[in-house]
């Protein structure tokens, strides 16, 4: 599994899904807040299976 999620797409997944998880948590927008663990996953990962397919990658580090 090579990374193809870097820099400023890694820091707004992350902070994007922490966001909707903590938003989920408190109630405000319900259940449908636990899709953030999807960003906040491949944030922490560094991959994500839907570049993958579509041959995206922002990461700058060839590994």
């Amino acid at each position: 599994m090579t990374s193809n999620v870097g820099g400023i797409d890694k820091i707004l997944r992350i902070v994007v899904g922490a966001l909707l998880i903590l938003l989920a948590l408190t109630g405000t927008i319900g259940a449908w807040g636990w899709i953030g663990v999807v960003p906040l996953a491949t944030g922490l990962f560094n991959f994500c299976p839907a570049y993958k397919l579509l041959g995206v990658n922002t990461c700058k580090l060839k590994k």
